[in-house]
């Protein structure tokens, strides 16, 4: 291989932004401390994958600077065979729940293989011919975001296979807090895999696949040959700043931060702006009491939104400061119990799924009956106390 033009390459990348400025919690920037993402480590992983067969577990998120690791790596010459996309898709452009198809990448002529369309987990024939699979997809921490849970299933089938699983890791933008409700083993599902694990989780996919792998969450006792390439100069408490929206409908900060909070209306009879300019920033409904109002339209990455075409009344959280929102650092159930108790119809609010997006079938109840926020989060605290010691043996980070 002619070694000029990658090396060249190379040094473009690490010139022109394949790592990223944070601003500690202060709001004081630290641009000494840069994080470098896990996919700009070269040094760490390329010689694991030099002359091996290799598969992308990948969405548009997964990008070195300007440049996605795909394309980052074939003009590295490393060989690249198959891709495997996630919820939204290889391009991150499908709908929330929308079945994505696989196919081929028109711009490499690579297989794509979907992993939210006919099966969730790779099937033999899928990683037959793979010697290692890369993972590198930005996550948001929250249980119900779907993405650690295809992690989980491809780990699984490369443990099966006995192919090596590696985790580029990525910061989570809510990784400075643990909250919300506990899965419980009843209610387990795609939206929720592993029993114990709270709605906010605060961790980073590396650090979370390292916990499924050596907790035994995986089936029958398999335990994959899983490795992280940490990023550099991160820590929980930092403040980073997304700079590709990680799925459709989270297009800034905002979003981001008050998505843990806001998915649980996802649940219920209102809107969370999906199908407007402000998705997971407001809640509304055409019957709910409030002084904002939206109309859901279709559009790219909303195709059908809840209530389309139908005006909505409701709150904009939007409106908030984006520092308030970060600070906020817990579940707003307040927001939840008081949406509950300004419905009129509240035989109608809950949806028959979410239980799923709570976890348990004890939150809905709770709430139904009155119970206040403090009471609510009693019930929460020794499951979250748990967690939290058990979560601390996988923390590769301050």
């Amino acid at each position: 291989m002619n070694l000029i033009r990658p090396f060249f390459f190379l040094m473009f990348l690490l010139l022109t932004g394949a790592r990223h400025t944070v601003s500690s919690p202060d709001g004081n920037s630290q641009r000494d401390e840069v994080v470098v993402p896990g996919d700009a480590r070269f040094e760490a992983y390329l010689p694991m994958i030099r002359d091996k067969r290799v598969g992308l577990v990948v969405n548009h998120t997964a990008r070195v600077g300007s440049v996605h690791l795909l394309d980052t790596l074939l003009a590295l010459g490393v060989d690249v065979v198959k891709i495997f996309a996630p919820e939204h898709g290889f391009r991150g452009t499908a709908d929330a729940g929308a079945h994505v198809a696989s196919g081929v990448d028109e711009s490499t002529g690579i297989p794509v293989i979907s992993l939210y369309g006919a099966h969730r987990k790779p099937r033999p024939d899928d990683l037959a011919g793979l010697d290692i699979l890369l993972f590198d997809i930005q996550d948001v921490g929250v249980r119900f975001y779907t993405y650690i849970s295809t992690m989980s299933y491809v780990m699984e089938a490369c443990a099966r296979e006995r192919i090596p699983f590696v985790v580029l890791d990525r910061p989570n933008p809510n990784g400075h807090f643990v909250d919300g409700p506990l899965m419980d083993s009843c209610c387990t599902s795609f939206i929720g895999l592993h029993a114990g694990v709270p709605v906010a989780h605060g961790m980073t996919v590396g650090e979370y696949g390292l916990m499924v792998n050596e907790e035994g969450w995986l089936p029958g006792g398999l335990k994959a040959d899983f490795r992280v390439i940490p990023m550099k100069n991160w820590s929980h408490e930092q403040i980073f700043r997304l700079p590709v929206r990680p799925s459709p409908n989270l297009p800034n900060m905002k979003s981001v931060y008050l998505y843990p909070t806001l998915c649980f209306f996802e649940a219920t009879v209102l809107s969370v702006g999906r199908g407007t300019d402000k998705p997971f920033q407001i809640i509304g409904h055409p019957d709910f009491p409030g002084d904002y109002h939206f109309t859901p339209k279709a559009m790219p990455g909303a195709q059908h939104p809840k209530l389309e075409d139908r005006l909505c009344h409701g709150i904009d959280y939007s409106a908030l400061p984006e520092d308030s929102l970060r600070a906020m650092g817990r579940i707003r159930l307040d927001w939840i119990i008081g949406a509950w108790q300004r419905f009129p119809d509240k035989s109608a609010f809950f949806l028959p799924h979410f239980y799923k997006l709570a976890g348990n079938k004890e939150l809905e109840e709770q709430i139904k009956a009155g119970l206040s926020e403090e009471e609510i989060r009693a019930s929460w605290a020794p499951g979250l106390r748990n967690f939290k010691e058990m979560r601390s043996k996988y923390l590769i980070y301050p």
